[in-house]
């Protein structure tokens, strides 16, 4: 896929990361052959992360971060330094920029281990290499993934972006969506609602993504909306392999698809392909357990205008009150931002998560678990709610390990 063609979630984040005057910026323009940040030898010209979309061969559609430089001083910097660490949670690779001339710093070892502890790749690009003897060349020893660099000549350029490529290349994983759940020649039939939240014109990414895949695994899809589902089960010669459903028509579908037929979600789908989906299941126990003044955090990645039935901030809250009997407190974020502490909130109800990365979503999940409060997505709290979330989950070959921590 091109640039345009690519969903921003589906788009490898490249982070660059270094000291102030390391020279990152001029390596961040020099990978990109734009003058995508402002470079100055000022410390601290770079204030906030800088992202740029864009086509990186040999890697393809990407985005480009250039964060805050890691060791600025002051009580400003210290907010820049907070910025790029917050930077560091979105991204799927880090280069790390250091200044070839001074060596590696404090400030470089601690960003070193902040990405191994994230699990993500990491490429140190030795800036300054035009500034280096012959004598200093030979004694640096580099590790895997090292690239000597100058941004002033252009040496090492083309070789940082060759092992940026490799290093996104070894970090993919072949993540289907409904791919290994289905076979060529088989029938998915998905239930797509068309109503006044649906967007004008085009159908949601998710139910984009499955359909995509299905195609992809030359299947055959039946794509209706919920009030044709029976005609359209009983226009089949032979019961489908598998119907999924937006989850919120769960409970009308799960009345009208056979017990035998295999049953799911676009946003339980969503949720395996994005992350941890058993650290959702564990949010069901406590969606069960919630009591009068818990505070309940509904997160929602993307922004877009409420309507009067808005599923995060309307429909959700209901639901919750009248399954559980209880009178939480609903809190709500949405966009990028994700609280940076969750003391006191009992449960936290993430959105399906197809507008970002999986490295934010990782880090939401992280931060969820590290504070020891379980985290439920959309589809599977309205398939738990409606009685569902079993049958929903049977499809998957998790299904056993899951059911069990339910």
């Amino acid at each position: 896929m091109g640039l345009n063609d690519t969903p921003a979630s589906e788009r490898a984040t490249i982070g660059f990361f270094g000291i102030c005057n390391a020279g990152k910026s001029s390596v961040v323009n020099a990978v990109t052959s734009q003058d995508l940040s402002i470079v100055s030898g000022t410390p601290g010209t770079t204030t906030d992360p800088v992202r740029k979309t864009m086509e990186l061969l040999p890697l393809g559609p990407v985005v480009i971060v250039d964060a805050p430089g890691i060791d600025d001083a002051g009580e400003l910097g210290q907010l820049r330094v907070r910025k790029a660490k917050q930077a560091l949670t979105t991204c799927d690779i880090a280069v790390l920029v250091i200044d070839a001339a001074r060596g590696e710093e404090e400030a470089d070892c601690e960003l070193a281990r902040a990405v191994r502890e994230r699990g993500i790749p990491l490429v140190r690009a030795w800036n300054k290499a035009d500034l280096l003897s012959p004598s200093e060349r030979q004694r640096m020893q580099h590790r895997e993934g090292d690239v000597l660099v100058s941004a002033v000549t252009g040496e090492g350029i083309n070789e940082l972006k060759e092992t940026i490529a490799r290093s996104a290349r070894t970090r993919e994983k072949q993540k289907r969506l409904i791919a290994d759940l289905i076979q060529e020649g088989d029938t998915v039939v998905l239930v797509v609602p068309i109503d006044s939240s649906a967007p004008k014109g085009r159908i949601i990414l998710p139910q984009q993504m499955v359909l995509r895949d299905v195609l992809d695994s030359h299947a055959q899809a039946l794509v209706c909306q919920p009030s044709q589902l029976a005609g359209a089960l009983t226009s089949l010669r032979q019961p489908p392999r598998l119907v999924v459903t937006d989850s919120q028509a769960f409970e009308q579908v799960a009345r009208i698809v056979p017990d035998d037929v295999p049953l799911t979600s676009f946003s339980i789908l969503m949720a395996r392909y994005r992350g941890d989906l058993s650290s959702f299941t564990d949010g069901a126990r406590a969606l069960a357990g919630l009591r009068d003044g818990d505070r309940v955090l509904v997160s929602e990645a993307c922004t877009h205008h409420r309507q009067c039935e808005d599923i995060g901030t309307v429909k959700i809250p209901r639901m919750i009150r009248e399954c559980t009997g209880s009178n939480p407190t609903f809190e709500f974020s949405s966009g990028a931002h994700f609280p940076d502490s969750l003391a006191g909130v009992s449960l936290v109800v993430h959105c399906g998560g197809c507008m970002i990365s999986d490295a934010q979503m990782k880090a939401h999940t992280d931060a969820a678990r590290s504070e020891g409060v379980p985290l439920i997505n959309y589809g599977m709290a309205l398939a738990y709610m409606t009685g569902v979330l079993k049958r929903s989950l049977q499809p998957l070959p998790e299904a056993k390990t899951l059911l069990e921590n339910l």
